[in-house]
């Protein structure tokens, strides 16, 4: 079995410690309403659509609720922005029926953490002020300086290679453990692709994707 190396973002400097830490400490109190909101943002296999339950949970709230989610959002980030001092403009719209915020500005790489790990938390802690206001889960998707797509293109790239090597070597190919939204990015590209599959395994912060060919 082959394994694939994902390219990795940059560490932040000592300088962003505190501003990433900040973040990131808080993360396990945000786990609660983010297993309420989706306990994965990936199919987890080839063989089932991706997120297709939230999809039906998501049917019950319209384009009013989900901008409203937003809102609640983009308030919940400018707060913190505030607190940290940092400068960004922010976004809130909703796309393909889920709320999402965009943050855009320069200096916000603490925001982002190594391979999108604050990213992650600050997505989290979103959802659950969203909780908070609401009592409803959230599948809010944040987004700080283009990182989510630019790491869409990152792991196309990923994928394709992973799939190469499948179709070359007729062997399954592991690749390295991957966020939900990761794991999702791969399994859209390779669920596009004829003569191959690909499946989530393993736990979390562990788990991975396995390309193999179509049996």
């Amino acid at each position: 079995m082959t394994d694939t190396s994902i390219p990795r973002t940059e560490e932040p400097t000592d300088e962003e410690s505190t501003a990433v830490e900040s973040t990131e400490s808080a993360s396990s109190d945000a786990a609660v309403s983010a297993d309420a909101a989706d306990s994965s943002d990936d199919s987890d296999s080839s063989a089932e659509p991706a997120a297709e339950g939230d999809k039906a949970d998501n049917g019950k709230a319209d384009d009013s609720e989900l901008f409203r989610q937003s809102e609640i959002a983009a308030d919940y980030v400018e707060g913190l922005l505030d607190i940290l001092d940092y400068d960004g403009d922010i976004d809130e719209l909703v796309s393909a029926g889920r709320p999402v915020v965009e943050v855009v500005g320069g200096r916000l790489q603490p925001l982002v953490g190594q391979r999108g790990a604050t990213l992650e938390a600050l997505q989290e802690l979103t959802r659950l002020a969203i909780f908070r206001q609401t009592g409803s889960p959230s599948r809010l998707l944040l987004d700080v300086g283009g990182y989510r797509a630019n790491r869409r293109k990152e792991l196309a790239a990923v994928a394709k290679n992973a799939v190469e090597k499948v179709k070359e070597y007729g062997e399954p190919v592991r690749l390295e453990p991957m966020s939900a939204f990761e794991r999702k990015c791969v399994h859209d590209v390779v669920n596009a692709l004829a003569g191959v599959e690909s499946e989530s395994e393993g736990v979390e912060p562990h788990r991975r994707i396995v390309v193999r060919p179509v049996s």
